[in-house]
């Protein structure tokens, strides 16, 4: 009897640390005093959160319809403002479940200039557990023109305001939870893993756990590659490339290397590894789609080549990757790159009719790394810091990422690793994961369906180190395809035998 009794207890201990009772109401918080820091808090029942509808739309529910939000359990909505300067104006919002917090605190990255909040994120955050947080970074909307004659701003979103977002999650998770969250993690791809190493480099206390996925370090040079590409693409008429040949070179580019892995299946392991000659697909004729004009030819080793300073012959950005054609929309397409000419237009050069195709790729990254390259760009190897009190990383990006070139995060990596001692220093604390095919923080050819903040979380609270992740490829509703991704230099090796979809058929294992 005093057995079962012990159990009873131990049963019911449990439930009641699984539901958390909060310890202070979720209306007190907006009376906590925190500096330079504007706080409303208001309940949320289950079920009754309704996102606004955009400026000037109709109806409640964003894009209308049946709620998405329905099935949200009771959680507290707290709105921040933070400004710690005399021109920052961050918003911040956290949403704290009232019941079946996990004890954990997750803050979510952003895309792109990142002028927003989203709510469906915040909400995945919060149905897994969390207590979930996202900032605007200190401005509305998607575009750098903020930036124009306004440097403090700049500075919040290159790092202050995810600072100002974890220091005052914790100080609102503690008022309302009672305690501290036992571990905070960050996740984000694209500008997000550039926020989430960012924090790593700068604030090393804030999270304990960061998970970033194609991370824009070089911020300023993947804006120059850009712009790269758009004068090798509108040098002339003769030069543009008709979006109907990507697939081509891309088919060319399979024919040429897919095999080279030793598994024919559409997608390159290492695709480093390919060394395809765009020549072989000039016409030998009139032009057709199925091939290239000679300064077509001339067009994508462009494009396929690192952006060099002309004088120095150093590399500013790695190229894209053979494997990637298929999304040369984002950079070789009919416009310059957006997120590439707000960085000059308005970050470097504060010029409003600023012509891409005057940018000197000496001189004038000079003035751009001393403008803005020390502020949004989180090339710092140095994360002594932040390993050394036990944080987590673990980085994945996509072979075919047209958009940010994937040998950035592997010379990230790299850097680390030689600042460090070895990449035998870093591996208890910090992976890499290539995923082959995939492009910008998903899609593609690949296997890009998987959970890295559930692999993260077995490595903190479990000790499980990601030795392979598993994922797959969904077609037409159907898994067609799985594949473990392997910790770089680690790539999925085929056995010999067994069915090439199938994940159990590969090991992980260094070239």
């Amino acid at each position: 009897m005093k057995l079962a009794g012990l159990l009873l207890f131990a049963l019911v201990l449990a439930v009641c640390l699984s539901t958390q009772a909060v310890a202070a109401s979720c209306e007190s918080l907006s009376s906590l005093s925190i500096p330079h820091t504007m706080i409303v808090a208001e309940s949320v029942a289950a079920g009754a959160f309704v996102q606004a509808a955009p400026a000037g739309g109709k109806g409640k529910a964003k894009g209308g319809g049946a709620n998405p939000f329905a099935d949200l359990k009771e959680f507290c909505r707290v709105q921040v403002t933070s400004k710690p300067s005399a021109d920052s104006d961050i918003k911040i919002e956290y949403w704290l479940p009232v019941n079946g917090w996990n004890g954990n605190f997750e803050a979510n990255g952003n895309g792109g200039w990142s002028g927003s909040i989203t709510a469906n994120t915040l909400a995945t955050g919060m149905q897994r557990g969390y207590a979930a947080a996202m900032t605007d970074t200190g401005h509305d909307g998607g575009s750098a023109s903020f930036a124009m004659g306004h440097p403090e701003k700049v500075i919040d979103f290159g790092y202050r305001a995810v600072h100002e977002m974890a220091t005052t999650g914790k100080a609102l998770i503690k008022a309302f939870y009672g305690r501290d969250a036992k571990h905070s993690y960050w996740n984000g791809c694209s500008a997000g893993g550039r926020q989430g190493l960012m924090e790593a480099q700068r604030y090393p206390q804030d999270f304990d756990a960061i998970v970033a996925g194609a991370p824009a370090i070089n911020f300023t040079g993947r804006s120059a590659q850009a712009v790269w590409i758009g004068q090798a693409t509108h040098k002339d008429e003769s030069s543009a490339l008709p979006q109907n040949k990507f697939a081509a070179i891309h088919d060319a580019v399979l024919e040429a290397c897919d095999a080279k892995d030793g598994v024919k299946d559409g997608v390159l392991e290492d695709p480093t590894k390919c060394k395809f000659d765009p020549k072989t697909l000039e016409c030998k004729g009139a032009d057709a789609p199925t091939c290239l004009t000679s300064a077509q030819v001339e067009t994508v080793r462009k494009i396929y080549s690192d952006v060099v300073n002309p004088r120095t012959k150093s590399v500013i950005f790695q190229g894209h990757e053979p494997g990637s054609e298929n999304g040369w929309t984002t950079m070789a397409g009919n416009n310059v790159f957006t997120i590439a000419t707000d960085t000059f237009r308005y970050a470097v050069f504060e010029d409003n009719n600023w012509d891409y195709k005057t940018l000197n790729f000496d001189s004038d990254m000079a003035t751009t790394l001393q403008k803005a390259g020390n502020v949004i760009n989180a090339l710092d190897p140095n994360l002594k810091p932040f390993l050394a009190r036990g944080g987590k990383i673990i980085q994945y990006h996509g072979w075919s990422d047209p958009q940010i070139s994937p040998r950035s995060s592997v010379e990230y990596y790299k850097s680390v690793a030689a600042a460090m001692g070895g990449a035998s220093k870093i591996n208890d604390n910090y992976r890499l994961f290539m995923v082959p095919g995939m492009a910008h923080c998903g899609g593609g050819d690949a296997t890009a369906n998987f959970d890295m903040l559930a692999a993260m979380e077995q490595w903190v609270e479990q000790g499980k180190a990601p030795d392979r992740i598993e994922a797959s490829r969904t077609r037409n509703g159907q898994t067609d395809r799985t594949r473990p991704l392997c910790p770089y230099p680690q790539v999925a090796s085929y056995k010999g035998s067994g069915n090439t979809d199938d994940t159990a058929s590969f090991v992980c294992k260094a070239q």
